[in-house]
Formats: C-alpha cells, sequence, structure tokens
C-alpha cells in the first residue's frame, strides 16, 4: 500500500522507510492519474520506528529530486530492488497524443532513478515508446537521460 502525503508532512516528521504512523485518508479517485493508493491524509501521527538503526535515510526535498534529473529505470528493478530506495521512484506520466490536439492526453506509470549514476542496482530497461497521432511512435533515446544528469558526476 503506498500513501501520499504532502511535501509539508513529510519535512515535519522527516519519514523514512520503517517508519509507523496511523491517519486518516482516502482512496485516490483515479489511479491512472496518481502514483499511490491513497491521499488526503488527516489525522496523522507518528508512533515509532520498526528499525530504529533503520539502513534507510530520510528522503532530501522534492527540489533536490528536480534539481538531480531522473533517469529511466526498469520496472522489474525499481519492484526487485529500488522501490525502498529513496532515489526510486514510480509517477504517473502525462502523455500529450497530440500537439495540434493538447487536451487528448494518456496516462501511464513509469519508474525513474535520481540516485547515483554508479549504483550497481541501475538498469535502465528498454527504451520508452509513446505512440502518437497518425500511427507515429516517439522512442526515448538514451540521449535524454544523459542530457538531464549531465551535470552529475559518477557519484552525484
Amino acid at each position: 500500500m503506498h500513501i501520499g502525503i504532502s511535501e509539508q508532512l513529510h519535512e515535519k516528521h522527516r519519514l523514512k522507510v520503517g517508519v509507523v504512523v496511523s491517519g486518516s485518508c482516502k482512496p485516490v479517485e483515479d489511479t491512472k492519474l496518481e502514483s499511490v493508493d491513497y491521499y488526503r491524509v488527516t489525522g496523522f501521527k507518528v508512533h515509532d520506528s520498526l528499525d530504529a538503526e533503520s539502513q534507510y535515510e530520510v528522503p532530501p526535498p522534492l527540489a533536490t529530486y528536480r534539481e538531480r534529473g531522473p533517469r529511466r529505470l526498469a520496472a522489474k528493478t525499481y519492484d526487485s530492488k529500488c522501490g525502498n530506495c529513496m532515489w526510486g521512484c514510480k509517477m504517473a506520466v502525462e502523455i500529450i497524443v497530440d500537439q495540434w490536439k493538447p487536451w487528448i492526453r494518456k496516462y501511464r506509470l513509469e519508474t525513474f532513478c535520481y540516485g547515483p549514476k554508479s549504483c550497481k542496482h541501475y538498469s535502465p530497461g528498454p527504451k520508452r515508446r509513446v505512440s502518437g497521432r497518425n500511427g507515429m511512435v516517439y522512442v526515448e533515446e538514451d540521449w535524454v537521460d544523459e542530457m538531464l544528469t549531465e551535470h552529475r558526476g559518477e557519484d552525484d
């Protein structure tokens, strides 16, 4: 189960994997638009940590992820190795199918890595394909990831 919380709530409690919490939340209205199962949390309380000496770090603010830039991540790698990593990310992506009719949109979940380029678990998986108007297909080439992360070193 994945629960979406606000950036302010995260900053206040410095949450990480293994923290026990409670509260009330609502199921997402459209699962195509969200990468979580529940959101709009109220009555949020932090109770305890399952492991006080947890191997997991507190994730940084969202601005840090934006600055670092994403790389595509194989869905199988995300599920098996990166789902609990603070740099692994599964998010809903909006696709504008026809630039001349921008109101026609599709949505899908994609996985990304914001972690160090030197991570031993990283695997980009297949190139992403997006169907467009009149049967055209856009393939996201490797240079896109390289461009988005060119400002980082191997261990950044």
